[in-house]
């Protein structure tokens, strides 16, 4: 008889679960972003979330030190309805349009890109997580911002951490997290 282990998948866990990943210093104004989300400002407000075969993209406007994270699941998909931000052709130009209604200006941003595991794909260069992170690409080069870091692929969940008043980010791999 053949024993199979369950492989990770943050898609899958309830939110208070996915709480306890979040950034540990309390004194920080915090915002955990799910899948399907867009959240973006100039407060001094650290954004955090967990990734698998999702993407995010950060954005940061390093002169007016505001910004915002996009998380999706699917890297196409409907343009409306309810879920439309689960898929990066809706969330990725939401976000930038976020971002710049702050005042932000695409001459001064620049972008990361972080997610796109396979965990179970055997073809690699055909797996959704694979197919998310080059969507982020391929809007962010066609947008003109810069792509400054990039923790992409493998087979890892991972827990990202981005502080909008600088722009740091900060990740962990699942096998360091629990």
């Amino acid at each position: 008889m053949s024993q199979t282990t369950s492989k990770f998948n943050p898609a899958v866990l309830p939110a208070e679960v996915m709480k306890k990943f979040e950034h540990p210093d309390t004194n920080k104004v915090r915002h955990f972003l799910y899948p399907g989300q867009v959240f973006a400002t100039r407060d001094p407000i650290t954004i955090s979330t967990i990734l698998g075969s999702c993407a995010a993209v950060c954005l940061w406007d390093r002169h007016k030190r505001a910004g915002g994270m996009n998380h999706y699941l699917l890297p196409e998909g409907q343009s409306d309805g309810p879920n439309r931000l689960r898929y990066g052709n809706v969330a990725n130009p939401e976000l930038l349009r976020q971002v710049l209604a702050l005042g932000c200006e695409i001459r001064n941003m620049q972008a990361k890109i972080f997610g796109g595991s396979s965990a179970f794909a055997v073809d690699l260069s055909n797996s959704v997580g694979t197919r998310n992170v080059e969507l982020a690409e391929s809007f962010l080069r066609s947008a003109g911002i810069p792509v400054v870091e990039k923790e992409v692929s493998g087979k890892h969940g991972r827990r990202l951490v981005f502080q909008v008043v600088d722009g740091v980010t900060t990740i962990k791999n699942f096998d360091q997290v629990v």
